[in-house]
């Protein structure tokens, strides 16, 4: 009788929803927590953004020249390359 209940504890805790289901179970809640909190931050960076827009005329000013790429009369703008993709030195060796 033992053995037949330690059995059927270990085929609990091993099948499909024991341990293991419950560990991945839970790393996904964690991801997805930590997900909502970083669309959290966005959302509200995002509110203050648009609540300065609409306070600031001159915030409303310069977010229309960076979207439409305008210049001010004596006004230089000085386009960067972009970063390299990889950012190893090249003379590091590669794993």
């Amino acid at each position: 009788m033992v053995g037949l209940i330690a059995l059927y504890g270990w085929v609990a805790l091993r099948g499909p929803q024991g341990i293991e289901a419950l560990l991945a179970k839970h790393r996904e809640i964690q991801r997805l927590q930590e997900q909502n909190a970083e669309t959290a931050r966005e959302n509200e960076r995002r509110r203050e953004h648009i609540r300065r827009l609409k306070d600031s005329q001159s915030e409303q000013d310069m977010e229309i020249r960076k979207q439409l790429k305008l210049l001010r009369k004596g006004e230089t703008t000085f386009i960067l390359p972009d970063a390299p993709k990889d950012s190893t030195p090249p003379d590091s060796p590669k794993p």
